[in-house]
């Protein structure tokens, strides 16, 4: 079996353990109030942008509710809309810094679905690019991803920044 080291992301995979043994992660970067530091691309009143610590693709976005829920059901109206348009900002955000061939946008919700994080709400932006199913991952089961999360996360923030200035001067 081949192997491909990547032992940075062992201090990823320590950290969230960890975060499961002290409660809900994203109430826990919300708190902190260190946005670099947790990834975190942009605040709204309902809801934030965060970068996956676990991508599926470089710059894989998640738009999180600031309240801690899990019922889809709950969210109001205001949210709803903060959520939808967040994800539309990531993905202009995206094709700025990124220039990705499309996009995967979706929510998990239970177990059984793939949510990773059962009680706090969020939606997955994933880029996609043609050719990004390399013989890697069918072959090796194996992702690989080309950029460090710091290096996209720089590149993503002046992209967020400066569509949030452009909305707020329109």
């Amino acid at each position: 079996m081949d192997r491909l080291w990547a032992p940075w992301r062992m201090a990823y995979i320590m950290s969230t353990v960890k975060d499961q043994d002290e409660g809900c992660v994203f109430c826990r970067m919300l708190a902190e109030n260190d946005d670099a530091r947790n990834l975190i691309l942009c605040r709204g009143a309902h809801a934030f942008v965060v970068m996956n610590l676990f991508p599926y693709n470089a710059g894989h976005l998640m738009v999180v509710t600031l309240r801690h829920t899990g019922e889809f059901s709950s969210l109001s109206p205001a949210e709803h809309l903060e959520l939808a348009n967040l994800m539309a900002l990531s993905q202009d955000a995206l094709r700025e810094s990124l220039a990705p061939h499309g996009y995967n946008l979706g929510m998990n919700l239970g177990r059984v679905s793939g949510a990773g994080i059962l009680d706090h709400l969020h939606y997955h932006v994933v880029p996609r690019w043609n050719g990004d199913s390399n013989f890697m991952s069918v072959l090796a089961d194996t992702k690989v991803i080309s950029e460090s999360l710091h290096d996209t996360y720089g590149r993503l923030k002046a992209a967020f920044d400066a569509l949030a200035e452009r909305l707020r001067s329109a």
